[in-house]
């Protein structure tokens, strides 16, 4: 009988592991939250008050005088600050520096005889002894306690702006062959460092380590320069989508034919020679046995290089341009947020937005990402 005890090491490791789950999946929650709630709420009050009754100070305008109707000697104005909404109306003013000088309900004095008073639902009455002048309403000040409310106005919003349908097709025009083109070449390149020994081939090993601690801001000019000068010996424009593709392409090769050339040098020796017995050629043994056994480890870096290029916006902007017709999605919707990038709504609706392909694309995925990490950590007897 063997007794199933979990010992301190393995606790300490469940916590770990959950404590890294809980850090990465609350500000995904509290971005959803954020998305879906109204908009003025969500300027006062963080995502984690969704739930609860938030205090708002907000600014309304009464009627006008040409509304004002004549009862018994005086002349009143009444409506609704809140529209009919659910909130209520805790205090009120008619200064911007006492905005809740008066409690809901109480009569203030406005000056001219006049007063104004506010009820709970948001009902206003304006009162004078006068028939009042001029075409604009009293402004009031007041503080209102309001319910939670969740909206799908920011993803209309978001949605409805013009540019949002091409830029979503430029992001997809770029990101699939941009993840397609260098797994392609990485996988060949991979395996000739792995199984066909020639000379140099430490060495272009080394060269492939260096470059992935290059950083891509140090490069990116001095390769532009060089894709300018060779379009313009071919005369190609210089801003194409194939230019992307190349950039992307160098940018990712270095870590992917790193990565696949240590997962393929860890096969089966002896398919291989077993292959080559059978009179098979290095191109058969890398289409027919090298790539299906491959693939976990293709799916893992597909992932990677998607996110990377679907998400990119540097060099989108750099290697293709920042027009209309050209604009990728990330671009779109950071001319859509503005400079000063202080509407929070869209910034949140726009966040989930652009996750929606990367999501489908790990989720379609995921499985084969596992069986690339687990690869060679079970051994069967």
């Amino acid at each position: 009988m063997i007794a199933s005890s979990r010992s301190p090491l393995t606790i300490v490791v469940h916590l770990s592991v959950l404590l890294l789950v809980a850090l990465w999946t609350l500000p995904t929650a509290g971005l959803l939250i954020s998305s879906l709630r109204d908009k003025d709420q969500l300027a006062v009050s963080g995502w984690w008050t969704a739930l609860s009754t938030s205090s708002q100070n907000l600014t309304g305008r009464a009627a006008s005088p040409e509304a004002q109707v004549e009862k018994d000697g005086k002349f009143v104005i009444t409506g609704d600050l809140l529209e009919g909404g659910d909130a209520k109306v805790s205090a009120f003013g008619f200064r911007p520096l006492q905005p809740a000088a008066f409690e809901a309900g109480k009569a203030a004095d406005i000056g001219d005889g006049q007063t104004l008073t506010v009820n709970e639902d948001g009902s206003y009455e304006i009162v004078s002894p006068t028939k009042m002048e001029g075409t604009r309403g009293q402004r009031i000040f007041y503080t209102a306690s309001v319910p939670p409310r969740f909206t799908l106005d920011n993803y209309r919003e978001v949605l409805s702006a013009a540019g949002i349908g091409s830029s979503f097709l430029n992001s997809l025009t770029v990101a699939i062959p941009s993840t397609i083109i260098p797994i392609l070449v990485a996988a060949f390149c991979a395996y000739a460092l792995a199984w066909m020994p020639f000379p140099g081939r430490a060495i272009l090993i080394a060269v492939i380590v260096g470059l992935l601690v290059v950083p891509l801001q140090m490069s990116l000019i001095p390769l532009l320069r060089l894709y300018n000068g060779v379009g313009a010996f071919f005369g190609v424009p210089a801003k194409t989508y194939v230019g992307i593709w190349l950039a992307h392409m160098g940018f990712g090769l270095p870590l992917a034919v790193y990565l696949l050339r240590n997962y393929m040098a860890g096969l089966p020796r002896e398919i291989m020679e077993s292959a080559r017995v059978d009179g098979a050629s290095d191109f058969d043994i890398f289409v027919k046995i090298i790539l299906p056994l491959s693939f976990p480890a293709l799916a893992s870096f597909a992932i990677f290089q998607f996110l990377w290029t679907w998400n990119d916006l540097l060099v989108a902007m750099v290697f293709l341009g920042t027009g209309n017709d050209e604009l990728v999605l990330t671009g779109r919707l950071v001319n859509l947020l503005g400079s000063r990038g202080g509407n929070w709504e869209i910034l949140t609706a726009s966040a989930f937005i652009t996750i929606v392909v990367p999501l489908i694309v790990f989720f379609s995925l995921q499985r084969y990402l596992v069986r690339g990490l687990l690869a060679g950590s079970v051994k069967g007897g």
